[in-house]
């Protein structure tokens, strides 16, 4: 049997690779033979440069930058040589995870490294990115990362606005007289599964703003300043829309890429299937295995484990998915491609208890295990027993 694994991470306990080798071992225990391809799966937030760049053959790189606090951070990104590509996760330079719960504050978070480690790497020659969104702690609309680019963020004085999402209140000028020259050369492909605009109800302050440590007054006054941002570029690049779909992605920072890079914006999965051998390794498969932390109605909105799922369809494959834990909606994802999906948990547990990564890889084998105990019994619909 030959079975393609790829299923997300369970954020906060399994990695992509461990939920893999957990279910690998799942299944072995029923098919000792089975050959199993474990594929990783990116979304666009903390991990996805380990995963694509290995998916990639490209190698990974460390550089010394600004953090989302102004301190100095390590952020690892990747080179794929033979695409001439540069691989960078905002999550590695601005990431809410570099910051101590009681210091998040939007109004200071900048995505200045973001923009330094994208200098640095056209310094070295790239002209083609690809950045994932995920896990930013900023929402400054990507002004830090377009100084460090060399765009003036200019007050009324014609100074660089300060840092952060504070700085947007103050700005009254964009000029490109110092943008790096060969930034016009270079393609970014944005991994973002955010489907928010940016500004709004559903823009990036009032969706996103709590979780990064705003206030309500902080929410409100960041919406206004970010529109009046916007309203601004648009002046100077026509083609600029802050109702775009993915535009509130990151703090806005898909607003910055759309309007002021040759960018596109794409689902994570999809750049997957474009830059991986995914998709060979699902048509070359019997069965199919996918699944994500937790499943509910918002799992059909672009997560990774619908696009295995449809793609798996488009070649007739059986699709099964495991969870950490299933909720309300989640049986929607059988309408898109799923044909099964089980919660691994075994009994009522704490969150804490349930996210203990040996107890979650342990519930995952097992539950992995008794599914791939039916599909080995003798039914004779199943698909896996009409080779």
């Amino acid at each position: 049997m030959k079975v393609a694994v790829a299923i997300d991470s369970f954020k906060g306990s399994l990695s992509s690779v461990d939920a893999g080798r957990a279910i690998e071992k799942g299944i072995c225990r029923v098919y000792q033979d089975a050959e199993i391809k474990i594929c990783p799966l990116a979304d666009g937030g903390e991990g996805t440069v380990e995963v694509l760049v290995k998916a990639m053959g490209g190698a990974l790189k460390t550089i010394t930058v600004t953090g989302p606090l102004k301190d100095m951070v390590s952020c690892q990104y990747g080179i794929v040589e033979d695409k001439h590509t540069a691989v960078i996760e905002t999550a590695g330079a601005a990431g809410i995870a570099l910051v101590h719960e009681d210091r998040l504050n939007p109004l200071e978070a900048t995505t200045y490294g973001l923009g330094e480690v994208i200098r640095a790497c056209i310094n070295d020659g790239y002209r083609r990115f690809i950045i994932g969104l995920g896990g930013s702690a900023t929402n400054d609309c990507g002004i830090g990362m377009l100084q460090a680019l060399g765009f003036g963020i200019y007050d009324s004085n014609k100074k660089q606005v300060p840092l952060g999402a504070k700085g947007l209140e103050f700005v009254k000028e964009i000029v490109t007289d110092g943008v790096i020259p060969k930034l016009q050369d270079c393609e970014f492909v944005i991994a973002c599964d955010v489907k928010n605009e940016l500004c709004g109800k559903n823009g990036c302050s009032s969706i996103f703003g709590k979780q990064k440590g705003a206030t309500n007054e902080m929410i409100e006054n960041m919406d206004r300043w970010i529109y009046s941002f916007s309203q601004l570029a648009k002046e100077k690049y026509m083609h600029a829309n802050e109702n775009y779909p993915g535009t509130g992605a990151a703090g806005g920072l898909g607003f910055a890429f759309l309007t002021f890079t040759n960018a596109v914006l794409k689902p994570g999965i999809e750049i997957m299937f474009a830059e991986t051998q995914l998709e060979k390794i699902i048509q070359e498969s019997d069965i199919v295995i996918t699944g994500e932390g937790k499943m509910d109605g918002q799992s059909i909105m672009g997560k990774a484990p619908i696009g295995v799922a449809q793609k798996a369809k488009k070649y007739n494959k059986p699709v099964l998915a495991f969870a950490g834990c299933v909720e309300q909606g989640a049986e929607m994802c059988n309408a898109a491609g799923i044909d099964a999906f089980f919660p691994i948990l075994k009994e009522v547990v704490s969150k804490e208890e349930a996210m203990d990564v040996l107890k979650a890889s342990q519930n995952l084998s097992d539950t992995v295990e008794q599914v791939f105990r039916a599909v080995r019994m003798k039914i004779p619909t199943d698909p896996l027993h009409k080779r």
